[in-house]
C-alpha cells in the first residue's frame, strides 16, 4: 500500500468531482458521434497533461476511440517532476508486457433525451453515464495522476482505450480491444462496482439474434388449418426457441419482442422476432448457435420460410483460476486499505468479455459503487468515487 496514493486522493476530492460533472454534461450518446468526440478529446487533455501520448483511431459512424500509453520517463522528465515516492533511479522494462485499461465514452441515452443533467445531494451523484461508466473513466484517470505523484509510474507499460462503441456491442473498438489485450499481461475493466462492494471475476456471454419468418397473406375470412400464417410459424420457433433455456448450465434464452401482421382480418405475411441467449461456458455460444439454426431451417407451418441475423454478442468470461488469483492479491490490497470488495458472476456483459478471449486475467467492475443505470435514476456512491481510485492506484502500484 502506497500512502502517497491515498494522500494524492484525498487532497484532490474537488477536481475528480469537477472532472466528473464535466463528462457527464456532455451528451454522448452511443450514436452522438460529436458528442463522444469532445469526451475523448476533454479525457485527453488529461491524459497528455501526465505525460501519456494519445492517438485517436478516428471513426465515421462512431464516435473516434482513443488510445493513451503511459510514457517513458527516461524521456519524459516525469520523475524529476515528481520527487516524492520510491522511484529509486529505476528504469522501466519496455519490453515488459502491458497492463490493459479499458473504459467507454457512451452512455445509452439517445441525443433527445431530457437526461441530460448532473446533480448531486449529500450521498450520491445522478446523471446519465455518471456509473456506466463515466464515474470508472475518472477513477481510472486519477488514480493514474496519483500514481504520477507517487513516482510510480514507471513500474509498467500501462495502455488505456477508450472505445466509444460499448453499448451497442464494441462493433468498431472489438478488433482494437483484442489486438491491445494481446500484448497485455492482464487487464482491468472500470465498469461500475456492486452495492455490497462486488467486482466482477467472471461474467455470462450474450448472443442477440434477429428472428424473421415470410409466410403466404390472405384473407382470414377464407383462411383454412394450412394456413401459411408467418404469426403461427413464429409462435412454434419461440416455444422451440424457449426449450433450450437451461439454468443448471448457465443458460437463458429469452424472446424478447415479436412483431408481424397488418391486422386481425389478415393472414400474417411476415412475423420476426429478437431473441437474447446469456451463457456461461466459452463456446457455448457456438453449441447454441447450431441448435437454433435447425430450429430455424426446420418447418412446422407449411408455406413459410425462416432465416436469422446475429446482431451482436460477447464470448463467455469465465471465473478461471487466473481472475480469481488475481481478485484474491486485490482482496489484500483492499482489506489493507479497509474497503470491501467481494467477487461477482455478473450477468450482464461488457468489454471484459472480449478481453477474457485472449486468455489473460482479466477483472471488471472496478469503478465506483452505483446502481439503476440505463435508467433517469442512475446514480453512483459519492463516497466510492475516491475509495476506487485509491484501490485502483494501489492495484496499478502494487500488481504486475
Amino acid at each position: 500500500m502506497n500512502p502517497f496514493i491515498k494522500a494524492y486522493i484525498n487532497d484532490h476530492h474537488p477536481q475528480m468531482f469537477g472532472l466528473l460533472k464535466e463528462l457527464v454534461c456532455i451528451q454522448s450518446g452511443s450514436w452522438n458521434k460529436e458528442g463522444i468526440d469532445r469526451v475523448g478529446e476533454r479525457i485527453a487533455l488529461e491524459m497528455e497533461a501526465m505525460g501519456f501520448s494519445c492517438e485517436f483511431q478516428k471513426e465515421t459512424k462512431y464516435g473516434n476511440h482513443l488510445i493513451a500509453r503511459s510514457p517513458d520517463p527516461n524521456k519524459s522528465g516525469l520523475k524529476k517532476n515528481n520527487p516524492r515516492g520510491t522511484g529509486n533511479g529505476q528504469k522501466p522494462d519496455r519490453d515488459k508486457r502491458q497492463i490493459l485499461i479499458t473504459g467507454h465514452m457512451d452512455t445509452v441515452f439517445p441525443m433527445d433525451t431530457a437526461f441530460d443533467f448532473y446533480t448531486e445531494d449529500k450521498n450520491s451523484c445522478f446523471g446519465p453515464g455518471v456509473a456506466d461508466m463515466k464515474g470508472g473513466l475518472v477513477v481510472g484517470i486519477f488514480a493514474l495522476k496519483a500514481l504520477c505523484h507517487a513516482n510510480l509510474m514507471h513500474k509498467n507499460p500501462i495502455t488505456f482505450i477508450f472505445n466509444s462503441d460499448e453499448e451497442i456491442g464494441s462493433p468498431s473498438s472489438r478488433a482494437l480491444i483484442q489486438r491491445e489485450a494481446g500484448k497485455s499481461n492482464l487487464a482491468y475493466v472500470l465498469e461500475a462496482g456492486g452495492l455490497g462492494g462486488e467486482i466482477v471475476t467472471g461474467r455470462k456471454g450474450n448472443m442477440s439474434i434477429r428472428l424473421g419468418v415470410e409466410g403466404e397473406a390472405g384473407h382470414a375470412a377464407f383462411a383454412g388449418k394450412d394456413k401459411a400464417s408467418a404469426i403461427l410459424e413464429l409462435a412454434h420457433k419461440t416455444i422451440a426457441i424457449e426449450k433450450l433455456n437451461d439454468p443448471e448450465k448457465g443458460i437463458t434464452a429469452n424472446v424478447g419482442t415479436v412483431e408481424g401482421g397488418l391486422g386481425p382480418n389478415t393472414i400474417a405475411q411476415n412475423a420476426k422476432a429478437a431473441v437474447d441467449f446469456r451463457f456461461l461456458s466459452t463456446g457455448e455460444d457456438k453449441i447454441l448457435k447450431a441448435k437454433l439454426e435447425k430450429i430455424v431451417n426446420g418447418q412446422t407451418i407449411p408455406g413459410t420460410r425462416s432465416q436469422m441475423i446475429v446482431n451482436s454478442g460477447r464470448p463467455a468470461m469465465p471465473q478461471n483460476p487466473a481472475n480469481t488469483e488475481l481478485f484474491n492479491r486485490i482482496k489484500i490490497l483492499a482489506d489493507e486499505l479497509k474497503i470491501m470488495v467481494k467477487p461477482e458472476l455478473r450477468q450482464g456483459v461488457s468489454d471484459a468479455n472480449i478481453i477474457a478471449l485472449e486468455g489473460i486475467p482479466v477483472i471488471d467492475g472496478l469503478g465506483p459503487i452505483g446502481a439503476k443505470d440505463h435508467s433517469e435514476d442512475e446514480y453512483i456512491q459519492k463516497s466510492s468515487l475516491p475509495e476506487r481510485a485509491i484501490l485502483f492506484g494501489n492495484i496499478l502500484a502494487c500488481i504486475e
